[in-house]
């Protein structure tokens, strides 16, 4: 273990209100950071493939003015580019294999999404050999790093029997996963498409039994406009099961129309409802009178690729909702693993303002985890800073499109 000054940072966005100017972003000027307990070089910041624990990344142990930092084992200079808290994608759909491109080209045609499609990557997946599934989720999680991304939720939903559902969550924790979600309740899978009743009964039975010692959280598709996905009363019976065998709750809820996706995971005390793109006055009530416990995580990555409307986002946040963004990264109506091309949608589309979106994709997406050690740079929290090839935030939606933001690598191999 060592600590790293990273210093020469132009700008800092610490998520600190009381290490900055004030606002909410806690933005300082000429600022370095100190990291300790930070790996060595050539150790791994991940989990290796035979389960060994995964190493602590280092922590913040300082913020401030560069011209104030105390010595530091190694110095790193960013050169006066912008450094803000590493990404929290809180909603990410990772674990799957196939294509899917002859549906979205379909879809820019006309065709409606119902998420029958769904049923194409379950097949794709449940023939793919173990190194395979596990060598895709580690490239995303790369690609995703690339961009910026240091934390990620990574759910299953593409196995859809207790076998395959149950190796999609353990292939994630193997690598390193910490936020891993059953969601046996994506979709009906098409063998039991005639006898829905059996289905939940094996997804709050059998399969949740195998895929609980494996996953954190646990979800469901709740979508009535959906004959694929799961109606109020489904969706409470998958939900209370899982809550019953130890995981904490998040819920798809209001994606392709009106329903009561959003009202049960504020009545269930859900740490998220994601989506949230149908919502009538009464949701959005109960969105904020569970601000403190159930997150709005909004999803502009989706509306953009299946061509639906956006979410009110400004008239969530105007109410007092919490509101998180994150990219549903899939392979069905979102294959974006970008953060800031969500902020960017979120900006142009959504009404957030530079600010709240950044906000919104590092404390809105630990929020939306209950994670209070990452999505914020302030003393104690975890050493994850991602860097802008730009001498401001603003730039994550300015420069839409370009690749400026970066994961920092604080594990150069050995």
């Amino acid at each position: 273990m060592t600590a790293v000054l990273v210093t020469d940072i132009g700008q800092l966005v610490t998520c600190s209100p009381e290490l900055g100017d004030g606002s909410p972003l806690g933005v300082l000027q000429d600022a370095a950071v100190v990291l300790e307990e930070v790996p060595a070089a050539g150790a791994s910041a991940y989990r290796m493939i035979e389960g060994e624990p995964v190493p602590d990344r280092g922590h913040v142990a300082w913020v401030g003015r560069a011209a104030d930092a105390p010595a530091a084992d190694e110095v790193l200079s960013v050169g006066g580019r912008c450094v803000v808290p590493g990404f929290v994608d809180s909603h990410a759909h990772l674990m799957f294999a196939g294509d899917r491109g002859e549906e979205f080209a379909a879809r820019m045609t006309g065709q409606p999404y119902d998420g029958g499609g769904i049923a194409v990557s379950v097949a794709a997946t449940r023939a793919a050999s173990d190194e395979e599934l596990l060598d895709l989720l580690l490239d995303r999680v790369l690609e995703m790093r690339a961009q910026g991304t240091t934390t990620v939720e990574v759910k299953s939903g593409y196995g859809l029997t207790v076998e395959d559902e149950a190796r999609a969550l353990r292939l994630a924790c193997e690598a390193g996963i910490e936020e891993t979600t059953f969601l046996g309740a994506h979709v009906v899978p098409p063998e039991f498409r005639s006898r829905r009743a059996d289905y939940v009964s094996l997804v709050t039975g059998p399969m949740l039994e195998a895929c609980a010692p494996y996953a954190v959280w646990g979800d469901v598709f709740c979508e009535p406009a959906s004959a694929h996905a799961f109606d109020g009363d489904e969706a409470r019976a998958v939900l209370l099961a899982c809550r019953e065998a130890g995981l904490e709750l998040r819920v798809h809820g209001n994606q392709l129309g009106h329903g009561p996706g959003v009202q049960l995971a504020c009545e269930l005390e859900a740490a998220s409802v994601d989506h949230c793109t149908y919502l009538s006055p009464a949701d959005v009530d109960a969105l904020v009178g569970a601000a403190g416990t159930t997150t709005a995580t909004l999803l502009p990555g989706v509306e953009f690729s299946t061509r639906s409307p956006y979410p009110d986002a400004r008239a969530l946040l105007d109410a007092g909702v919490s509101v998180a963004l994150a990219t549903d990264c899939n392979p069905g109506t979102c294959y974006s693993s970008s953060i800031p091309f969500v902020v960017a949608l979120a900006v142009r589309e959504m009404g957030m303002t530079p600010a709240e979106a950044l906000l919104a994709v590092t404390l809105g997406g630990a929020r939306a985890l209950r994670r209070n050690d990452v999505g914020h740079l302030g003393v104690g929290a975890r050493a994850d800073l991602t860097v802008l090839d730009a001498p401001s935030y603003v730039h994550l939606s300015y420069r839409a499109g370009v690749p400026i933001a970066t994961a920092l690598d604080l594990t150069p191999p050995a």
